[in-house]
């Protein structure tokens, strides 16, 4: 399995970081994907890359809760960032509007500026997008027929959400919301295109049935993949080798 978006480098993990690595291959998870948030997040990623470089991979972008009013500069280093070395992917970009509503045509423009990034550096883009589903999709139909790729990171959306962003051949990333009893998603997964679903955590955030309240890890991408296994009713075997043939297809598109 792959944990598609983890925020591992994070505080929350300092005294067992290594051990959770160590439970997450243990429950089958070989890969890690590192979304960053803003400049303060990338020397603690860069240095998780540098200890497990075929487990834990960076991504390099501005999280929309970062964009304040320095948000160019904050860009500028991200660019900077991307003319240096490879990146797996642009994120964790996107739209919040459930904390603050001050820099919405902010985190607008930070979205276009990152969508360009990654059409020129040829990478797919990992969107946030709280409470801004249905704007976030508009963004993004700007890009359509330039190639733009990615996924929508912790997709908690309707059947017609999934539908209109895999037509435009964009992904979907299933967590711990997909686990919770009332979220919902026994209701939307089913309908889902299954080759445009991959698995994710958001660790530290959104920990899985039975675990809801404690601190979330990668190890638990398997509890994701269980229930949705269910819902899909496929066995856990063909639920892994789906979502880790989707996600190799998004990130990994060279090694296929």
């Amino acid at each position: 399995m792959i944990d598609t978006h983890a925020h591992i480098y994070l505080e929350h993990f300092n005294e067992d970081r290594d051990e959770v690595i160590e439970r997450a291959l243990a429950q089958g998870v070989k890969k890690i994907l590192l979304p960053n948030i803003d400049s303060s997040s990338i020397d603690s990623m860069l240095d998780l890359e540098e200890k497990y470089p075929d487990i834990c991979y960076p991504m390099m972008g501005l999280h929309p809760c970062s964009v304040k009013e320095d948000f160019e500069k904050e860009l500028e280093l991200v660019e900077e960032w991307l003319n240096k070395r490879k990146f797996l992917a642009i994120g964790e970009m996107g739209t919040d509007l459930y904390w603050d509503k001050t820099f919405w045509e902010e985190q607008k423009t930070a979205f276009r500026i990152q969508c360009d990034l990654a059409l020129k550096h040829d990478l797919p883009i990992v969107i946030h997008c709280r409470e801004t589903i249905d704007e976030t999709i508009d963004l993004v139909t700007e890009y359509e027929d330039k190639g733009l790729k990615g996924v929508f990171h912790c997709f908690t959306g309707s059947v017609e959400q999934g539908k209109k962003i895999t037509e435009m051949d964009f992904y979907l990333g299933l967590g711990g919301v997909s686990t919770f009893k009332n979220g919902g998603m026994d209701q939307v997964i089913p309908h889902l295109d299954r080759s445009k679903i991959i698995l994710e955590t958001d660790s530290p955030y959104l920990t899985p049935a039975p675990h809801r309240g404690k601190r979330n890890e990668p190890a638990y991408t398997a509890l994701v993949a269980d229930k949705v296994a269910d819902y899909l009713g496929l066995s856990k075997e063909a639920l892994d080798e789906l979502t880790t043939a989707n996600a190799n297809a998004l990130f990994f598109p060279s090694e296929k």
